[in-house]
């Protein structure tokens, strides 16, 4: 852990509200954003005072190393608001060792704990007025740091920025998607940044998508970079496939995203008695399964979309339709008991929920 210059949480806030303005019943995703943003910089070896400052744009060197050398590190995640007022996060330990574990990866100093639940919990706070309460809605906190040392030159950064900014959202995907199959492009390779939410990760991915989307699909199921065999994550999800009764996902790894919703998926899947596999699944197994009639669902999770269903796959020129099962599907159960635990209309026998004081 680097260490930290011992100082309050400085707020300054902003002199008028932006909320007046926002339609919630036509929110993009992403593109609005809240009236705080909290940042922290690391500068000669230590985090200085965080503070909390209205949100809006800020002067970067265009010599700042993250534009050259692509130090950037960030996480997804969510605050929600019951029928009560109360706001909750959910799982933010998680999200939290989670960045860390990614800047570790990029040479990047790790964040205090202290700073960052202090900085999260009052910037939520500040900002609770932005999140509308029912099911589907909620409040999207993007935590990230970036390298800002004003040098080109290729070697770590020897100053950083960490940064919460907070957008409010409705339900990410709508509908089900179609996904190709990738049997050339890779997401992530052995040995390489696959597990970190590291920002190179995800432009990678973008032309591979492109392509897919000039196909008329949404999004790619993407394999392992060694042979293409073996299924690993859909688009920026990671994926579960329904063969029979068995829920079935691929193992996390130097290459696969360790998502906060597939441990929730998996947990809550256990929980009400579906059984769950977590191994490597080989494309030959789920192409033949479409084909003798087993594979009942495929679904993507995450912080975004929750749980996003995919209604039809294309592998080497064929397409393979899945049935719609509705409400009687895993992924619509699933979904909706973890809607449920997140807006706390249902049990929480696992601690997930995590409320803002």
């Amino acid at each position: 852990m680097s260490n930290i210059h011992t100082s309050n949480l400085h707020v300054e806030k902003a002199a008028s509200s932006k909320l007046k303005d926002v339609n919630f019943e036509n929110l993009a995703f992403g593109k609005t954003f809240t009236d705080h943003m909290f940042m922290c910089d690391f500068v000669d070896g230590e985090w200085q005072q965080p503070k909390i400052v209205p949100y809006g744009a800020m002067p970067m060197e265009p010599s700042a190393r993250v534009f050259h050398y692509g130090q950037a590190v960030f996480e997804g995640m969510k605050a929600y608001k019951d029928e009560h007022g109360d706001v909750f996060l959910f799982r933010p330990e998680e999200n939290f060792e989670r960045i860390n574990k990614s800047c570790a990866r990029l040479a990047m100093p790790e964040f205090p704990r202290e700073f960052f639940f202090e900085g999260l919990e009052t910037l939520v706070n500040l900002d609770k007025d932005w999140i509308q309460s029912g099911v589907g809605n909620s409040l999207y906190v993007r935590p990230f740091a970036i390298a800002i040392e004003p040098v080109i030159a290729a070697a770590p950064s020897q100053s950083y920025r960490f940064m919460i900014i907070c957008s409010p959202v409705s339900p990410y995907y709508k509908g089900k998607v179609r996904v190709l199959i990738a049997e050339h492009f890779s997401r992530s390779a052995d040995g390489g940044v696959g597990y970190a939410k590291a920002a190179g990760n995800y432009a990678a991915q973008f032309y591979p998508t492109k392509l897919a989307q000039e196909k008329g699909y949404q999004q790619i199921i993407w394999t392992d970079s060694n042979t293409h065999t073996l299924l690993e994550e859909a688009g920026t999800m990671n994926v579960f496939f329904r063969i029979n009764d068995t829920l079935i996902t691929a193992p996390t790894s130097d290459r696969i995203l360790d998502g906060v919703t597939r441990k929730s998926v998996i947990q809550l899947a256990q929980d009400n008695g579906i059984d769950v596999e977590v191994r490597p699944i080989k494309v030959h197994e789920i192409v033949e399964a479409s084909e003798n009639g087993t594979l009942k669902e495929i679904f993507g999770a995450g912080t975004a979309a929750v749980i996003s269903e995919i209604s039809a796959f294309e592998y080497r020129d064929k397409v393979h339709e899945i049935a719609d099962l509705g409400q009687n599907g895993y992924a619509a159960q699933l979904k909706q008991k973890m809607l449920h635990i997140q807006h706390n209309l249902s049990e929480d026998k696992h601690n997930w929920r995590y409320p803002v004081k």
